[in-house]
């Protein structure tokens, strides 16, 4: 199956032009060769909850996107609100894709314990936030992307007698 993919950047700096976006360029390279992934919708919006919110529910809502990967907003500044905008458009989460990419980070970096993702689900979409540096998009994704198929097939009705 082709998955549909959104990116969203939230980045202050990339939303004025004045820093390349290195992290989604990561993100569609990765989609589209290890998961069959069509990206359907990218954009770069500032670190503001409102707007953050507004992409996440047009992604999932307009584009029907079956994945949103968010880029950046979750450390510890008091501009990282991805986590917090994330967590008012989903429905449920689903713990075990941050805390794995957490774990495989913090291998290389025990600062990685300090940020503060998520993952969830809004709908049919899984939403899954990711760093904003291109190396910790490649680790975090690289921690997580075997099991990708296996839970969009789960939200699409596949799978279901397991439970």
């Amino acid at each position: 199956m082709r998955w549909k993919v959104a990116i969203l950047t939230a980045s202050d700096k990339g939303s004025r032009g004045e820093r390349e976006d290195t992290s989604a360029q990561v993100i569609r390279e990765l989609v589209e060769e290890e998961m069959n992934g069509e990206i359907v919708e990218y954009r770069i919006v500032p670190d503001e909850i409102k707007e953050i919110m507004a992409s996440l529910i047009e992604m999932t809502d307009y584009y029907q996107a079956d994945l949103i990967f968010t880029a950046g907003g979750t450390g510890l500044g008091p501009r990282d609100v991805t986590p917090e905008a994330t967590l008012q458009v989903i429905d449920r989460q689903v713990p075990g894709l941050a805390e794995a990419m957490r774990m495989k980070a913090m291998q290389k970096s025990p600062e990685a314990m300090l940020l503060r993702g998520i993952s969830g689900i809004r709908g049919s979409t899984l939403i899954v936030n990711l760093p904003g540096k291109p190396e910790g998009v490649h680790e975090g994704l690289a921690a997580i992307i075997e099991q990708l198929p296996l839970a969009l097939s789960s939200l699409r009705g596949a799978n279901n007698g397991n439970s």
